[in-house]
């Protein structure tokens, strides 16, 4: 389902940025990383929050920086400037570095108002600054974090957390849930799901026409031929095979510790991690500055930083906007792929003789089929 939709207001790619958690470091980095005067060439951002948090930041940062522009729609965002809509309009108190409820309701409320615009065509993509994943719960949202929030309110069936830097992408099949359950929750279906999300996300959103994907195991030693658990034997390999039959480039599964430490990584386009740390922690390790996390499998674009709203370093003005700058330009880059795959699909041309289109970087051989290799 290809729901993002064309650009109509302007040239300039139109970035909601929701504010998270106002205690942690997100309005630092919302405002360093627009010190940087080509940022405003590339797009044009719409903060959702609060002008007076706004405000409140960039006098305790001692930012003589321009101005953010105050709007009440994002259809009024003007270019060349750092727009911003206010979602809510009462006095809040600023605890720097420390978890409130009002923090996770005002996170909250940014939320909800830029996905909702980004459903109505105001927006283009989406960035969501880091929220504290407990004090944002409520009856509104009960997710265990942005992904699932997002995948609900987009009615997107497999999404996938794929945590994207220059040289490594890594996918985990199981998300934000208690270790115990990993592997009651993967099945042949699940991994299948991720996959497919992760191959069509390479070749729409990445540009990348034929993918190599690397499976990690869920055991030790994947598995060690069975001596170790038995989840590689029943579930991942049948599934790496019904893929490989089907054409894709689809490898594994390999023991995670060695395919880091031999940087294996390299090799492949994409990465299929079966859980949360097993992935994330040799992403951080490698990629932790300029990690981004994006949402694969979403009809819409969604990109945040790769940390959280780190209150130990709130308001010392050391926060580091490089994650946040990685996002912004990730969710520019993804939109405009999949607007070229999109119109490559609607006006489809013939290839000039002579190119081998499994090699031209610019030829998408699957222009002509949906993405999924199993049924």
């Amino acid at each position: 389902m290809e729901n993002y939709h064309e650009n109509t207001h302007s040239n300039s790619i139109k970035v909601a940025i929701t504010h998270g958690d106002f205690n942690g470091i997100s309005y630092e980095i919302i405002i360093k990383a627009f010190h940087h005067p080509e940022m405003l060439d590339l797009c044009t951002p719409v903060v959702y929050g609060s002008s007076k948090l706004a405000s409140y930041y960039k006098n305790a940062l001692n930012d003589q920086t321009g101005h953010f522009n105050l709007i009440k729609t994002a259809h009024e965002a003007v270019n060349k400037r750092v727009n911003i809509i206010n979602v809510f309009h009462h006095e809040v108190k600023v605890d720097m570095g420390k978890s409130s409820t009002e923090a996770g309701k005002q996170a909250l409320a940014a939320l909800e108002r830029a996905t909702q615009d980004i459903i109505n065509g105001e927006i283009d993509v989406l960035v969501t600054a880091p929220i504290n994943k407990d004090n944002i719960q409520s009856s509104e949202f009960h997710f265990p974090g942005h992904t699932e929030y997002l995948a609900e309110r987009f009615g997107a069936n497999s999404p996938l957390m794929l945590m994207v830097s220059q040289n490594l992408r890594v996918g985990v099949a199981t998300g934000h849930i208690p270790i115990s359950q990993v592997s009651k929750l993967i099945t042949k279906d699940l991994i299948a799901g991720k996959l497919n999300s992760m191959i069509d996300s390479m070749v729409k959103d990445f540009n990348i026409p034929k993918p190599r994907i690397a499976v990690l195991g869920l055991n030790p030693h994947a598995s060690d031929n069975g001596l170790i658990g038995d989840e590689e034997e029943k579930i991942i390999i049948p599934t790496i095979k019904s893929f490989k039959d089907k054409g894709a480039l689809v490898y594994g599964p390999f023991s995670a510790d060695g395919f880091f430490a031999d940087m294996k990584y390299l090799q492949f386009d994409a990465i299929l991690a079966m859980y949360h740390d097993q992935g994330l922690i040799p992403f951080k390790t490698l990629a932790f500055e300029e990690g981004v996390n994006f949402t694969a499998g979403l009809p819409y674009v969604r990109t945040s930083p790769a940390h959280g709203t780190a209150y130990d370093i709130t308001g010392k003005n050391i926060a580091k906007p490089n994650s946040m700058l990685a996002a912004i330009y990730l969710a520019i880059d993804v939109y405009r792929n999949r607007m070229q795959f999109k119109e490559a699909n609607a006006n489809p041309l013939p290839l000039p003789s002579g190119i081998d289109k499994g090699k031209d970087e610019n030829i998408n051989p699957f222009a002509d089929e949906e993405i999924s290799y199993l049924d």
